[in-house]
Parts: C-alpha cells; structure tokens; sequence
C-alpha cells in the first residue's frame, strides 16, 4: 500500500477528521467487540502508518524512539507492495469477520469508514495496476511518482533542526534515487500488461523529468532546501557539497533511466486519453467512481447530473451577469472578458506572484472573523499560502491543501500554482481561499487533528467525496456569509467555481466512459467556463492520471447541501447551524452514505 497515501488522503490532501466528542453518541457496546475492534485500528496503524518514515514526518512523530524515520523514505519496491497487499487483505478479513452489530454507535460509524476504506483499496488492487490501492493507472505521470512527489515532501515536510536532521536529508535524498528505480521498474512491469499512458501524458512528463535535471546540481532546489535552513539553524556543515553529489551521482542517472524508458514509450503511445483504453479499463473506471464518491451512482448518472447542474448553475451567472450589464455573448465568453478587465490580473513576476500570495493571507486573516457566525469550534492551528514549486508547476493542479502536523510544528498550507497569473483573475481567486483554507480544507481537517479522543488512523484517513464536498460547501457558506454582498465579480467566481466543478462530471465520465477526445473535453470547459485554454488543458490531463477524482467534488457538495436543507426543513426552528456543521463535522470525512445516515438522523 502507497503509505503517503495515507497522508495526501483520497487525491486532495490528507483526510484528517473528527468523531462527535461530548454526549453526542452513545458509546455502550459489548466489550469484546469493542476490543476486537481497537485491536484491529491498532495493527492497521501500525503496520500501514507508524512503520512508514514519510508518514511519521507527515505527522510530525519522527523524533525520539522514531527518530530512526527521518533517515528512511517510504519503500516502494515491488516487493514491499505485495507484502503490504497480503497484510492488508489479511487484516480486512478479520475486521470482516467482526461482529459489526455489538459495536456501539460511535464504533459502527467507524467500522463503517475504516471497512469502506478496506474495500476501496481491495478493489483497486485487484486491477493489477494503478498506484498502489489508490486508482490512478500510471505510476510515472506528470502527477504521479516519486520524482515529483519526494521533492516536495523534502523541502516541505522534512524538518531541520539539528545536525542529525542535515544528515537525515542526506540519506534520504540517497533513498530517493532508490525510489526512482523502483518507479521506473513498476512502470516497465506495467507496461507489459499493456498500460501505457497518452503520448500528452508522456511529453508533459517528460518536460517535468527534464526540468528536475536541468542545470547545476550544486544550484538545485533540494539543495538549497538543505543549505538554506541548515544556516538559519546554525548548523556548521558541507551540506551543499554532499547534496550535489549525491544528486549528481545518484538521483539524475536515476532520473536519467526514467528519461530514458519514457522516450522509448512515446512512440507507443496513442492520443486516447480515457481509462477504457487500458486493461479491463471499464472495470477501473466503474471502482474508480466508487472509490472516489463513496456512492454507487454510474458513468451515465454522473454524466447527466453534470450536464443539468451545468445548465443551472450557467443561468444563475446570467442573471449576475446581466445585472451587471453583461448581455452579449455566451456566459463562457462573458466570464472570460471579466478576466481581461483593467486590474483583474497580477503582473506574471515574482512581485506581482508575491502580492497575490500577500493578498490571498490576508483574506483569511478577514473571514477567521466571520467563522463565529456559523461554527463552535474553531481550529487552533493557522493556514498559510504558498506557491507550488516551480520544477514541478507545469504539471500541478491549481491549487492544493497540506494540513498541518500532528504536533503543531508545521501549519496547514494552502499551495496555488502560479506559473501564470493570467489563470488567476482576482474575481476567481477568493471562492479558491475558502475552499482550500477556511473554511474549507484547513477547517475541516485542521479541527480533525485536534481531536484528541480520535484514534490516530482515523486522522489520516477519508472519502475524497466528502473532503472535497466540504471544501464546496465551504464556499457556499462564505457567500452566505455575505463575502460577496458588494462584489458580485467575486459572486461570479463563485458559481463559476461550482459550474467547473460540474462540468468535470460531465468532462471526467466523457473522456473516460464515453471516449471523448482530450481535445473535446477542453473544448467544452473552455466554452462553458470561460477559462483560459491553458488552464483548462492542465485540468483535463489531471483527469486523464487522476481517474475519477474529479467527479468527488460535486458529488460530494450535492449531498453536504441536500442534507443541510433537509434537515432544516424537518428540524424546523430546532434548527442551529452551528450545531450542524459541528456535528457534521465530527463526524469526520466518512463515506457518503454515511455522512448521509448520520445527519439524517441527528435531532438537534
């Protein structure tokens, strides 16, 4: 099993959560069940969380009797994947085997999540390929692998306070180019079974390995990680030196022999961008869907609720659209113009980048004020903006979540990529703050990791469908908070927001259940969102590597906002929000049918 999985959760950041604390549920159960059931949350977390160096670091627990971990990065060999299959299967048979009815209210939810979670990796295993339990087909992608992902888990998660924290990133970086290896032969054995990526997967990913290798190794930026912190610690050293040489003889041959077997793959590739295409690849899809929305909903489902949400949500911005007085043209063409508006963009320069960065901080800093109004409980930890790192922003999402570390060291950060400031027009960037930071993905799962009576796996585990649903929700809530009541350009990226995630329903189940192009799947968001054809087009690959993800978001925010208006309308003026959302909360980024069944049945 990928253990930084664990962490990074369903594809949008780690899944940290929260159970009802207080009298919320009853606890009474049969004792031996009870054990039974803590037993077997133990050994999964030890045997998939606390013997994983990555994920200690990620929580912060790599120091002391752990300390061992901060020399290790997480081992991906073949060898270690069947191992871990053959633990896990072993260990979900027992909790199988459980007697789930003796379990009281609150272990039953979490039986329900953590046998959920069991089934979602089983099922993906049982493909034969894919990254580990988790569905994306491709081990070496421009989103997947170690070469993009340990460089990002060195600079920002390895810690350096110490000489033994300097000399643990040298041997980590030695272990990277191990990882390398192990990609790369993954990669080989699948492509045996006939899984080969599109050819603009292939080219994107080879611009991002060749950017990893461009230049000086003495000048690369897990380098400078090193140097720059050591030296604000004081920390005497040829940290710089040893590094180099390290990535020089080690990591760029490694990196080099990915280069390599990838220009060999081009000329095998075909331009299908769908799933269908590679093994069994209807079958992958259909777990795919189910593993990232938690529900049984199909292709064809998905599909059409995407193309009637996009068809509502297009009529709400005409109308903001037209009061504005805005009536020429198609809604996409007309949102497009907003973006080409006199200050509507940051200059595309490291000032300008600075500014935006500066400007996004001190949104949040603005609606931590306004949070009282519809939430107890607050999280303690702060969330900070970030830019992704430039080696690998051409390839990366727009923006993503890091929560923060389990014993407060690091905070919650929000990462937004900038390669070009012209994907970011000020209208569209404050719906962006609320869904990733607060009170989006920083307040869900930063209240998760202060939740002191959770056990420990089910703070690193979660449903994508609920995570990301939440972080849609989030943004609901901040219009109805009134953020928008004297910017209705901000009130238009906001439904925009809402309308790009549906038209990803309709996008993700095109290309991957009815063989659309790559080409009309951009086509179609571009008409229909406004969006600049670059941004688009990086979304679009995303969907082609991240099979599925990308119908969680929505599916996830129908069912947050269906059950809010139901249980408003059967609990009448019983009805608190802040008692609500607390309690939905607490439950943690459960699966949908479960997050379903609890609220439904919450009484106030």
């Amino acid at each position: 099993m990928d253990r930084r999985r664990l962490l990074k959760g369903f594809a949008a950041g780690a899944a940290f959560a929260g159970l009802p604390i207080g009298g919320a549920l009853a606890n009474a159960a049969d004792g031996t069940a009870t054990a039974t059931f803590t037993a077997l949350l133990d050994e999964i977390t030890e045997a998939f969380l606390l013997s994983d160096p990555e994920s200690l670091t990620g929580l912060g627990m790599d120091r002391g009797e752990r300390g061992w971990a901060r020399y290790r990065l997480t081992d991906n060999s073949p060898a270690a994947r069947e191992r871990d299959r053959q633990k896990f299967a072993d260990i979900f048979a027992r909790l199988a085997r459980l007697g789930r009815e003796s379990l009281s209210r609150v272990d039953k939810t979490r039986y329900d999540w953590v046998k959920y979670f069991g089934e979602s990796y089983i099922a993906i295993e049982e493909m034969g390929y894919g990254q580990n339990g988790y569905p994306s087909p491709y081990r070496i992608s421009q989103l997947t692998g170690v070469y993009q992902g340990t460089p990002d888990f060195m600079r920002a998660q390895h810690r350096i306070e110490e000489r033994s924290d300097a000399e643990a990133y040298l041997a980590r970086l030695e272990d990277f180019a191990v990882q390398l290896e192990h990609d790369r032969l993954q990669t080989v054995e699948d492509q045996a079974k006939g899984v080969i990526p599109p050819d603009f997967i292939v080219r994107k990913t080879l611009e991002q390995l060749r950017s990893l290798m461009a230049g000086d190794p003495a000048d690369h930026s897990l380098v400078e990680s090193l140097v720059t912190r050591a030296s604000a610690k004081g920390i005497s050293g040829e940290w710089g030196a040893q590094a180099a040489a390290i990535l020089k003889d080690k990591v760029m041959p490694a990196l080099r022999k990915q280069v390599d077997l990838y220009e060999a793959t081009l000329p095998r590739t075909t331009h299908d961008a769908g799933i269908w295409k590679q093994p069994r690849g209807d079958e992958f899809y259909a777990r795919a869907l189910r593993y990232y929305t938690s529900t049984d909903m199909t292709a064809d489902e998905i599909h059409q609720v995407g193309l009637d949400q996009v068809a509502e949500l297009t009529a709400r911005i005409d109308t903001v659209l037209r009061r504005l007085g805005m009536t020429q043209g198609t809604v996409g063409e007309r949102v497009a113009k907003i973006g080409e508006q006199p200050g509507q963009l940051y200059p595309n320069t490291d000032e300008g980048k600075a500014q935006l960065i500066s400007d996004l901080n001190a949104k949040i800093v603005h609606m931590d004020t306004l949070l009282p109004n519809y939430f107890g409980r607050l999280p303690k930890s702060p969330v900070e903006v970030k830019r992704i790192p430039v080696e690998t922003e051409a390839g990366a999402p727009g923006g993503y979540y890091f929560p923060p570390a389990l014993d407060g060291s690091r905070p919650g950060a929000f990462y937004i990529n900038l390669r070009d400031t012209a994907e970011w027009p000020k209208f569209s960037l404050p719906s962006l703050t609320w869904h990733e930071a607060s009170p989006g993905h920083h307040f869900q799962l930063a209240l998760g990791m202060e939740q002191e009576d959770l056990p420990l796996l089910l703070k690193t585990i979660g449903f994508s469908a609920n995570v990301e649903g939440w972080g849609l929700y989030a943004e609901q809530l901040a219009d109805e908070l009134g953020v928008y009541k004297d910017d209705p350009l901000g009130e238009i990226g906001y439904l925009q927001s809402l309308m790009f995630r549906a038209a990803r329903l309709v996008v993700d189940t095109g290309m991957h259940a009815k063989r659309w192009s790559r080409e009309q799947a951009i086509r179609y968001m571009v008409d229909v969102l406004g969006d600049e054809e670059s941004n688009v087009t990086t979304e679009v690959e995303r969907y082609c590597v991240w099979t599925g993800q990308a119908c969680a978001y929505k599916v996830g925010h129908n069912v947050w906002s269906r059950m809010r208006t139901e249980t408003e309308a059967r609990l009448g003026a019983k009805f608190d929000i802040k008692a609500y959302h607390d309690f939905g909360l607490a439950l943690g980024p459960v699966p949908l049918a479960v997050l379903e069944r609890e609220l439904g049945n919450w009484q106030g």
